[in-house]
């Protein structure tokens, strides 16, 4: 067993190797190459098509780190802001990457790879061919080989008699020194993953990302449960109160004024009804059992035919997303919708879905009079409820998403919505 681990960290070192060979060496070029031609226009188009090329070998390079190396590199990119067409958001993808602190790192380790990177990896494949040869030399010589004069094995001369005898035994030690190279594999994912992780400093912001969003987490579901707790004091509780004083009259009633019991029964089933009604709504508000039961995109659809004005909903998710993430992303969708049905005036409206690269997408359009924006949070609501989109915004952030508004005056609004994800099941559900 030993010896076969040891065979195979040099079989993956080799491998390894040729991988740099080709694409380290490739994607630095074309990477350099983009740089170089940024000032005349057409490094705006290449650098878009070249960054997101490195950063899926990085990921590569980094899953191998994990399951060859027991050794987790993590990525620390900036989320890429929402998607734009034409020329336009080419250019803003562009700087958004020239930004991002991981490209200008990926392209120094690419730089480092090359060398560096390459002698590490080949190390475990060295190491056994050297001690192979200890036993190699010795015999081409003893079958007659005339290369006394230029042969030599590390510091033995094949001019000396005694040091080829020595051969072997040098060979022997390497070769048992092989068993380690599990661990000189290990030595080239540690120098990736000191160009490839972030830095202490992006760790901590993001350490202090998390504290914020859980706080937020944990301020969001307190309001959540006063507006639980008001939504039924004020509506299905009074209702339920009003039933039982019904029912008392009747009670009264019902031998001396039939007539008068008999209106107070229609009230009182009037009344239960509605109490019925409002506590489906509570809970559709909770969480609507339609997105329980057939997932986010059927969710949306039942939600797009309640809204006042007509809403196309397309798109297609691959499978169910965790409970969590489709509850948050359907509100996100209904917020957004609501503000279009009070405050655009909007004749029309529009949700695009899709998952791809293991991120959520929710696009809510429409072709309303625009002007939103994500404006700094006025004063906290007395029951700590959210603001608006910065609410929205700050609510997505719990889940590591991100909410971009563009929406100029006189419109048209188109409010993108990001969530990373996995999905949980392979269901398929589509337009």
């Amino acid at each position: 067993m030993r010896v076969r681990r040891t065979l195979v960290a040099a079989a993956r070192g080799f491998g390894l190797a040729l991988v740099i060979l080709v694409g380290s060496a490739l994607l630095f070029s074309f990477t350099a190459v983009s740089l170089a031609l940024l000032p005349v226009g057409l490094g705006f188009l290449l650098l878009p098509f070249v960054v997101p090329l490195t950063r899926r070998y990085a990921d590569l390079r980094r899953a191998l780190a994990q399951d060859w190396a027991g050794i987790r590199i993590p990525a620390g990119y900036r989320p890429l802001p929402a998607s734009q067409h034409g020329v336009p958001g080419q250019v803003q993808r562009c700087l958004h990457l020239l930004r991002d602190p991981a490209t200008w790192r990926e392209l120094l380790w690419l730089l480092v790879d090359i060398p560096a990177g390459l002698l590490t990896a080949l190390l475990p494949a060295v190491v056994i061919a050297f001690g192979v040869e200890g036993f190699v030399y010795p015999a081409l010589i003893w079958s007659g080989v005339d290369a006394s004069e230029t042969l030599q094995y590390g510091f033995l001369s094949a001019s000396d008699p005694t040091a080829v005898f020595s051969m072997p035994l040098l060979g022997a030690l390497v070769l048992a020194a092989s068993v380690y190279n599990e661990r000189l594999l290990a030595l080239h994912f540690r120098l990736c993953s000191v160009f490839l992780a972030p830095s202490k400093n992006q760790l901590a912001a993001r350490v202090a990302r998390l504290t914020e969003t859980r706080h937020d987490a944990v301020d969001a579901s307190a309001a959540e449960l006063r507006r639980i707790e008001r939504d039924l004091h004020d509506g299905a509780q009074a209702r339920l109160v009003a039933v039982g004083m019904d029912l008392g009259t009747i009670e009264a009633l019902i031998e001396r004024d039939p007539a008068k019991a008999k209106e107070l029964v229609a009230r009182a089933r009037t009344s239960s009804a509605e109490a019925l009604t409002e506590l489906r709504d509570l809970v559709r508000g909770i969480h609507p059992p339609v997105l329980a039961e057939r997932g986010l995109a059927d969710a949306v659809r039942a939600l797009a035919l309640r809204m006042p004005l007509p809403v196309e909903v397309s798109g297609q998710l691959p499978g169910r997303l965790a409970a969590p993430v489709e509850s948050a992303a359907y509100f996100a969708v209904s917020e957004l919708l609501a503000n279009t049905a009070k405050h655009a005036g909007a004749a029309r409206a529009w949700v695009d879905m899709e998952y791809a690269d293991g991120r959520l997408r929710i696009s809510v359009g429409d072709d309303g009079q625009g002007g939103a924006a994500l404006l700094p949070p006025p004063s906290p609501a007395p029951d700590g409820s959210g603001s608006g989109l910065r609410g929205l915004e700050r609510r997505l952030g719990t889940f590591d998403g991100i909410l971009a508004v563009s929406s100029p005056a006189g419109g048209p609004t188109l409010a993108t919505l990001e969530i990373p994800c996995a999905l949980c099941s392979p269901k398929t559900s589509s337009s």
